[in-house]
């Protein structure tokens, strides 16, 4: 179908075009004459294509029937108002609107032949299309799908990572709402239940409050999401429902002793592959959480320059947050590993299986310093050692790739050079023991 031309009137562009045959049945118009609101040329064209296009779809609807489906009602019912120059609203809302506004709609849905309500466009011009009846288990398939740029970039484990977290918070909430109910009737004292399920949850020891809150705020996520997506305009109210934490648990970091005479120790880590062996060595003295290792491709690892060094981005994964992409030069133990693994870590491309590989054999070997250490601790050790040794704020938060704390990051931050400087004088005392 050739592609609307605008007209000029005056100073203002309008969209003026023949309905054709095929809209006769659901069109009483015969000749479409609309404002396009405003006096560009260039504009006008790109408007009256999308105006032409969203009378068309509106059209195809009526003559579908989809305002009748169950699923698409909603959307059809914009479709047709759009059609008539009309936003959908709700007839509460339209009640609220100007008279004018109210007459042209009622008009709009009146057949001129008998002065009737035409059935097909009333709903639609006059709000009065019922809401889609969407249950909380229907409410994650509509989440799933709308939500694929959330994705993006995400490796096969990522991804499975974060479907399954949000799946599983989202089953708790059916299970403590009574069943797979509408969200329409999901109110405050369902929210209530759920709170307090998940707090029997916490003394029973089965979840920290810091999980609960979690759980809770990926569940509810996915309930406004789909709100505001489908326009459903309901009363969500979750605030105030976060359990208080009144101490954060952290990760204790390795010291520096335990580093070097355990963890560095000829033969210590000899029963672990190589690959995840130079993941846990180049971890000392990058500081890089362990997926980011394991997402690094070969060109990502640079061994042939005056600065060996490895290069984080987000051409190949997703990353954390955006201030994690960031470049790491390499020293000591940690080159030693890259250029034991020049090609990366293909075992765990993924990232499914490294931390717990390793954490099972610092286990196994006693290599743990105390129960509460694991292979992340290696990254809170990096960041102690830049502390001690006087590194600037900024210079330290970029190299661990957290963002700076209450403004924004500007310029381009230290040169590869001055960093690599800065980490040979922080991990002078990391060598291995003779």
């Amino acid at each position: 179908m050739k592609s609307p031309e605008p007209i000029r009137r005056r100073a203002v562009f309008y969209l003026r075009r023949r309905v054709p045959k095929r809209y006769h049945g659901v069109e009483d118009r015969r000749e479409i004459l609309t404002s396009l609101h405003t006096d560009s040329e260039k504009d006008a064209r790109t408007r009256a294509a999308e105006t032409w296009a969203e009378m068309v779809r509106g059209w195809e609807a009526l003559l579908a029937g989809d305002i009748a489906a169950a699923d698409d009602r909603m959307a059809a019912a914009r479709e047709i108002a759009r059609t008539h120059g009309f936003q959908y609203r709700t007839a509460l809302e339209i009640s609220r609107r100007p008279l004018d506004e109210i007459v042209a709609r009622v008009k709009a849905a009146t057949n001129p032949k008998d002065g009737t309500l035409d059935h097909r466009r009333a709903p639609a011009l006059l709000g009065t299309v019922e809401k889609p009846h969407i249950t909380l288990a229907g409410a994650w398939d509509i989440f799933w799908k709308h939500t694929e740029q959330n994705r993006h970039g995400m490796t096969v484990t990522q991804e499975r990572i974060w479907r399954t977290t949000r799946m599983r918070s989202m089953r708790r909430l059916n299970e403590a709402a009574g069943g797979d109910i509408p969200i329409s009737e999901f109110g405050t004292d369902e929210a209530l239940d759920v709170r307090e399920m998940y707090w029997e949850m916490v003394l029973a020891g089965q979840v920290t409050r810091a999980t609960a809150n979690k759980e809770m705020g990926h569940a509810f996520h996915v309930l406004r999401t789909v709100n505001k997506i489908r326009r459903l305009n309901l009363p969500l109210a979750f605030e105030g429902l976060r359990f208080d934490i009144t101490e954060k648990a952290t990760r204790p970091p390795f010291s520096d002793t335990w580093i070097k005479n355990r963890l560095l120790a000829p033969g210590a880590l000899g029963g672990l592959n190589t690959e995840a062996r130079c993941v846990l060595l180049g971890m000392i003295h990058t500081g890089y959480r362990p997926s980011e290792a394991v997402g690094l491709r070969p060109e990502d690892i640079r061994l042939d320059t005056d600065i060996p060094h490895i290069d984080i981005n987000s051409t190949h994964r997703h990353l954390k947050t955006s201030s994690s992409a960031r470049v790491l030069p390499l020293v000591g133990v940690s080159l030693e590993a890259f250029q034991a693994c020049p090609g990366g870590f293909p075992r765990y491309l993924d990232g499914a299986t490294i931390g717990a590989t390793i954490n099972k054999y610092l286990t196994e070997h006693l290599l743990r310093e105390t129960p509460g250490h694991s292979l992340y601790c290696l990254r809170h050790s990096f960041e102690d050692r830049l502390l001690h040794a006087g590194v600037d704020e900024r210079i330290r938060r970029d190299l661990m790739g957290h963002r700076l704390a209450n403004r924004e990051r500007y310029g381009a931050g230290a040169r590869l050079d001055h960093l690599h400087s800065l980490l040979q004088d922080a991990e002078t005392e990391f060598q291995r023991p003779n």
